[in-house]
């Protein structure tokens, strides 16, 4: 095993980190392994960029590390991962305390954002590189590179350097290399953030069909919450270090723990409507709600843009502008000082500086204490008079 330290410790960087991980003295075992992360703690100087996270990521499952650039996510993974050594805390693999052990001994693969590919290696190079190193028998290499190449669709490219791949194809290269390395959890660190949208979106469904079809446990970090909803079966949303919320998306998306979940969750966000600021017809947004069922210690509501309805009476709002994306139609309103997003289906007639009138039924909206954080046992507020009925045609609307 020193032989294989000594030969990564001589590559660039992040070859150097892939190589260390992906190796393994003993065969590995094919089952799923689930991880457990317990207070785990990174610190920087005066500054604690991990700070006491507990998660546990399920056998087989996909869970996402979400939340803006500084978060955290990818110290987390790198933690997991044994590429950094964490301050306090405790990380398991399959039942096993792995926090102490060497990333050769953890049963981990890992796909780099720079993909960490030899530029004067071919395809076939690239991915077997690990196994090499490991002194796997060429037979069973053989074996293994057919395989990986035949589920990422690289059969025919074995033969190219880097240089002559697009992006998703050495995206793929990094795969197949995980893919060899036949290690149960594999970490994968915003793999798609140098891939254009439309690219972005292809290699999501492969990556999540690899995911089910090896059966592999993966944590995924993203800044991109498209990537986390249509991607994760878990997602844990960070922020300045620590767990925000976690949750399936349809949970974080629906019942979001803070009006911080609230706005990063769904594009365009959540409406965060403070209650005791003005509106457009004077006075506050709560006097206009005073026959609703609004929580005395509600100090906003939030309503996704889908949910808000656009009827004869209501919460007024003045057009700012109207995006027309097809299928369907963003107004951004305001009011008073706040700013409101409405979604109606096909092309909207509003023209900027109409005035609008908005509400909501009342499972559609969520209630906010002083802090941020969701009322979760509170009635959900119902909205202003006539508008408890979704308008059949919103596209009316503009009349």
């Amino acid at each position: 095993m020193d032989d294989i330290f000594t030969r990564a410790s001589r590559l660039p960087g992040s070859i150097a980190a892939m190589s260390i991980v992906e190796d393994a003295t003993a065969e590995t075992n094919s089952m799923s392994r689930g991880i457990r992360v317990s207070g785990l703690v990174r610190e920087f100087g005066p500054v604690r960029a991990v700070d006491a996270v507990s998660f546990e990521v399920e056998p087989g499952s996909l869970t996402v590390l979400l939340g803006p650039s500084g978060c955290g996510k990818s110290t987390i993974l790198r933690l997991v991962a044994g590429l950094d050594a964490a301050d306090a805390g405790r990380i398991e693999i399959d039942g096993r305390d792995v926090t102490g052990l060497d990333p050769a001994h953890r049963g981990v693969s890992m796909v780099f954002q720079s993909y960490a590919l030899f530029p004067h290696l071919d395809v076939r190079e690239n991915i077997l590189f690990g196994l090499k190193v490991r002194r796997i028998e060429r037979a069973e290499r053989e074996r293994r590179l057919a395989d990986a190449a035949r589920i990422v669709a690289l059969d025919g490219l074995l033969g190219r350097r880097p240089a002559q791949l697009s992006g998703g194809q050495r995206q793929r290269v990094a795969l197949a290399r995980a893919i060899v390395s036949q290690q149960p959890v594999c970490l994968m660190d915003e793999p798609l953030s140098n891939l254009d949208a439309k690219l972005r979106a292809e290699m999501r469904d492969e990556i999540r069909d690899l995911q089910r079809q090896l059966g592999l446990t993966m944590i995924y970090v993203t800044h991109d919450q498209v990537e986390a909803m249509s991607m994760a079966d878990r997602i844990v949303l960070l922020r300045d270090g620590r767990i925000e919320q976690a949750g399936t998306p349809h949970t974080l998306y629906e019942r979001p723990g803070s009006t911080f979940v609230a706005r990063f969750i769904g594009m365009p966000p959540m409406n965060v409507i403070a209650l005791d600021a003005d509106s457009e017809a004077g006075g506050s947004v709560r006097s206009l709600l005073a026959d609703a069922r609004v929580p005395q210690s509600a100090a906003a509501i939030g309503v996704r843009p889908e949910h808000m309805v656009v009827g004869d009476g209501g919460l007024p709002a003045t057009v700012r502008s109207a995006d027309y994306l097809g299928g369907e139609t963003v107004l951004r309103a305001r009011v008073g000082t706040q700013e409101i997003f409405v979604k109606v289906p096909g092309r909207a007639a509003a023209r900027a500086g109409q005035t609008l009138h908005l509400g909501w039924r009342p499972d559609d909206a969520w209630p906010f204490d002083a802090d941020g954080n969701a009322l979760s046992d509170a009635t959900a507020p119902e909205p202003p008079h006539d508008c408890a009925t979704r308008t059949a045609n919103p596209r009316a609307a503009g009349n």
